[in-house]
């Protein structure tokens, strides 16, 4: 059971056929066998990559490697919990495969669904059906059965019920066969590991199914070691002395305290000399010490519950986590037997997180909820929102069914209590760290620790499962929101004593320091002193990543007084742009600008909304960023800063150009120039003229543009600025395409392309590739084009591009159309509109859904295609589009006659007529009123 498993991907050999003398699992064994072969295709990407993939979706998805390694070589099949993230996972490995260009054929999401389903109905039917055989053989009368009653509506928990029966089954699981305790033992504990995760209702559940399948006739016995109640530990003797009267012992033949072990060893023998295998269920045990002398050797088997790891112990461990958000609900309904849940879903989400998704919180909220019958969910949600409270109403009066309080806070405290005074103030300094968890050298800072003795604080703290390793990557920790909560309160009432403050100070400081050496790596054309903290470009980026949330929640947490107010905005500024943070960037810098103009510190509050107007353009709010570069421009007139005056006009410009004012953007990119040229500023030159070419293009006139956007990349290649040459190549490239002139704006784009990768300008990649992708296809390269614009997809969904990824999967879908390939456009064109329409960007939205309609109605899905025609009349409407109003209403006519709704079509296409007749468009409006006759005249007359 402790065997050695490779830590990425596929281990060297596949199950197909008979597992370990189990019936054949087709289906689970095609899931495995598909799952495999689209991670092969993509590379074997590994599996840390696979672990961020659910992070980044929305809500997050905690996925753990072993978990992942399990799926992968056929180990089990992913849980209902896990559904969504299996279909974000095969569609990042099939995107991958397809960049790779390894000739997987894609499956659709339809088509994992089901195969999932059938591979999950399978295991489970499986699993139930697996003692069939055993159930048949008398064999002799079966042991003593110790165990407390199962619990009722005991659910989820299904992956790790699977882990633990298969390590239990005597023979043919993974842990069967002969053995010592090393094998024989699993130690059940959380990765949260606070109590009250639901370990012992998990072991009791197991064990109840062990003996359902008849697999210890030895019997199974059961003991509360009691290593976290308030009361003294139960002594291994009196466990031994219960056991053995279990088993038949009579009072007469137990023999004395120092020998009730040996005798358990004994009978141990004699049990396993007969065939007769026990299970020992050994429950809330606090330290291998105190077993050691209990765990019986095979063919017996061992299942052991702790808050610690028991790392000591020679077990295979199952990490309990606390319930998937699905799974805590069902537990929640399943509490309280009423209508609630199934009518209140989005309430019982909300109130299930505030739970935390902890068992014993869902358990008391659950009977405070049968006790008021007629209270809705959203009203217990909105009681438990106030953090400083929830605590204080996470109890319940009375015991659980073992003894121990219906309280979060009272188990809590019997994990508190165990720890020694430097732990317990490390965990009271941790609660007050801002963000969602900490790094060993952040740690160090907070705790004003030598780096040695603050890692075993944290080791300290990991093994008792106050806290748990970060699902952001290794050597980073997090604590569970309820145990947040807790040490947050003893923190603020130790404050004094623990120097909180100073702790704190301690960590901003860190953090400010470090973000500024990480941005003096990101612009790899400029020379740059060696940090001492970061070797190059890559392990800074690595460490934003993995620090953002922390800096964006230290940034707003900092006192104003402290450097890290503002300073952190300004450090971070860069990186948010490249990767596309924008909304970090907002709420950081307006933030910032706050305290700055609070400190009557005007240049550094334009500094900020600068930052700040930069974002917005970014979001694609282009007039609320021209309000506030105005207001830049007067603080520097006011400070009589002429150059920061120009930059500010210049990215004016930039925001009266994407909301195509085309002759204020003008007059703003001329005055910026005016500025550069009179403060020597050749850099800022090179900007305003090359923005100027750019507003050409999109002005219309890329003939005037292409021979000022060649100089313009020239003069920045010369200048080493890789980026603003890469942007320059790209603006190029759409001057060139618009001139028709294909083969040159191919080359400027990807000359572009490896100008923006070499500057690490993500978001800036993504769009070179989507208008790449677009000048492929239009030159006829088909398969080159997908594979770009695949690229493109990919890119915005790291960089959380969310319009920019709209944007490539339209194009995606307008090269499937071209090809016919209807049913592809249909999915590209759907997913496209939909981020439109989140993102805002209403004129697109419109024009994908008549794109999308154009599609359904190609597969014949005519039905489908007037739900979308109407919805994209409705914003056509709202836009005031009379012309894109005219056309849809006459594609709406035609939709409708070939559905045979004739009095309908006519009123749509006259209508339409009516539309183009205003507009001045005599000609469609003719075309739309024959049709419209024709409708009528068939209706008139019955005719199909």
């Amino acid at each position: 059971m402790c065997g050695r498993e490779e830590p990425d991907g596929l281990t060297s050999h596949r199950f197909y056929g008979e597992l370990g003398g189990r019936p054949v699992e087709k289906q689970a064994q095609r899931f495995w066998a598909e799952l495999a072969a689209a991670y092969e295709s993509a590379g074997r990407p590994k599996l840390a990559r696979l672990v961020r993939l659910g992070n980044q979706q929305t809500p997050r998805v905690k996925i753990a490697m072993s978990t992942l390694n399990d799926w992968l070589n056929g180990r089990s099949v992913p849980s209902r919990g896990y559904d969504r993230y299996v279909m974000a996972l095969v569609e990042f490995l099939q995107q991958e495969a397809a960049r790779l260009g390894s000739g997987y054929a894609k499956r659709p999401e339809g088509w994992w669904q089901q195969l999932l389903a059938a591979a999950r109905q399978e295991r489970e039917a499986a699993r139930g059906g697996r003692p069939a055989t055993r159930a048949t053989s008398p064999g002799p009368p079966p042991g003593p059965v110790t165990l407390p009653p199962d619990l009722a509506g005991f659910t989820g928990r299904a992956a790790e019920q699977d882990l633990i029966l298969d390590l239990l089954e005597p023979d043919g699981g993974p842990g069967g066969g002969t053995g010592d305790a090393a094998t024989a033992a699993v130690v059940v504990s959380a990765v949260a590991g606070m109590g009250g995760v639901g370990k012992t209702a998990l072991a009791v559940h197991a064990a109840h199914q062990a003996r359902d399948r008849r697999w210890f006739p030895g019997g199974i016995l059961f003991a509360d070691l009691r290593g976290y109640s308030n009361g003294p530990q139960v002594e291994v003797g009196a466990v031994a002395d219960r056991f053995l009267r279990a088993l038949g012992v009579k009072v007469k033949d137990l023999p004395g305290t120092d020998e009730k072990l040996d005798a358990w060893r004994l009978h141990l023998n004699t049990q396993a000399s007969q065939g007769r295998p026990l299970l020992v269920v050994l429950d809330n045990v606090r330290e291998p010490g105190q077993i050691g002398a209990l765990l019986p050797g095979a063919p017996h088997r061992a299942l052991v519950t702790s808050r610690h790891t028991l790392s000591s112990l020679p077990a295979r461990r199952v990490e309990l986590s606390p319930l998937s958000p699905a799974d805590a609900v069902d537990l929640l309904d399943r509490t309280l037997c009423d209508a609630r849940v199934a009518g209140q879903r989005d309430d019982a989400l909300r109130l299930v997180r505030l739970c935390g998704h902890l068992p014993l919180a869902l358990k008391i909220i659950g009977a405070l909820l049968r006790d008021a019958p007629l209270r809705c969910l959203a009203d217990q949600a909105d009681e438990l929102q106030d953090a400083r409270d929830r605590l204080d109403l996470l109890v319940y009066d009375g015991d659980d069914d073992e003894g121990r309080p219906l309280a979060v806070r009272a188990s809590l405290e019997l994990s508190y209590r165990h720890l020694s005074e430097p732990q317990q103030r490390a965990l009271r300094l941790l609660a007050a760290a801002p963000g969602p968890d900490v790094s060993d050298t952040a740690a160090v800072a907070l705790l004003g620790e030598t780096a040695t003795h603050a890692r075993r604080l944290l080791a300290g703290l990991a093994r008792i499962h106050l806290l748990e390793a970060a699902a952001a990557g290794p050597e980073r920790w997090a604590m569970h929101d309820l145990v947040r909560l807790f040490a947050d309160e003893l923190g603020q009432r130790e404050a004094a004593g623990d120097g909180r403050e100073s702790a704190v100070s301690r960590l901003l400081h860190h953090y400010l320091a470090t973000a500024r050496k990480a941005d003096s790596q990101l612009w790899p054309e400029q020379t740059r002193p060696a940090s001492g903290t970061f070797t190059d470009r890559d392990q800074a980026v690595a460490w934003l990543d993995a620090e953002r949330s922390n800096l964006c929640a230290a940034a707003l947490a900092a006192p104003a007084h402290h450097p890290a107010a503002t300073g952190l905005a300004q450090a971070l500024a860069t990186y948010f742009t490249h990767f596309g943070h924008f909304t970090d960037s907002i709420r950081l810098s307006t933030a910032a600008a706050a305290v700055l103009r609070e400190a009557g510190d005007r240049m550094g509050e334009g500094d900020a909304l600068n930052t700040l107007g930069a974002a917005l353009v970014s979001v694609r709010d282009p007039e609320r960023a021209a309000e506030v570069f105005r207001e830049v421009v007067d603080i520097c007139r006011e400070a009589g800063d002429r150059h920061h005056e120009a930059m500010a006009l210049h990215n004016l410009g930039s925001a009266l150009m994407q909301l195509r004012r085309f002759p204020e953007a003008a007059e703003a990119f001329h005055r910026a120039l005016a500025l550069f040229s009179e403060t020597g500023d050749l850099y800022g030159q090179a900007q305003a003229t090359g923005s100027l070419a750019a507003l050409a293009v999109d002005a219309g006139q890329p003939e005037h543009a292409v021979q000022s956007l060649t100089e313009i990349v020239d003069l920045f290649r010369e200048m080493g600025d890789r980026r603003s040459q890469g942007m320059a190549l790209s603006n190029l490239g759409l001057a060139l395409a618009r001139l028709g002139r294909l083969d040159e704006a191919g080359t400027a784009y990807t000359d572009a392309l490896a100008s923006l990768r070499d500057a690490g300008d993500r978001l800036g990649e993504g769009t070179t590739l989507r208008n790449l992708g677009s000048v492929l296809a239009e030159s006829g390269l088909a398969e080159e084009a997908a594979r770009r614009l695949t690229e493109a997809v990919a890119v915005c969904q790291e960089t959380d591009d969310r319009h920019g990824k709209a944007m490539s999967l339209a194009e995606l879908g307008l090269l499937r159309h071209r090809e016919r390939r209807f049913p592809e456009a249909v999915d590209h064109f759907t997913a496209a509109s939909a981020l439109f329409g989140e993102t805002g960007d209403r004129n697109h939205e419109a024009s994908t859904l008549n794109n999308l309609g154009g599609a359904l109605v190609a597969t014949g899905r005519l039905a489908d295609a007037i739900t979308v025609g109407n919805r994209e009349l409705r914003i056509c409407r709202e836009l005031g589009d009379r012309e894109g109003e005219g056309i849809v209403l006459r594609n709406l006519g035609r939709t409708l006659s070939e559905l045979d709704h004739f009095d309908e079509a006519a009123d749509h296409l006259t209508d339409a007529a009516t539309v183009f007749r205003e507009l001045g468009d005599p000609g469609r409006a003719a075309e739309a009123l024959l049709h419209a006759i024709a409708a009528r005249a068939r209706a008139a007359r019955g005719l199909p």
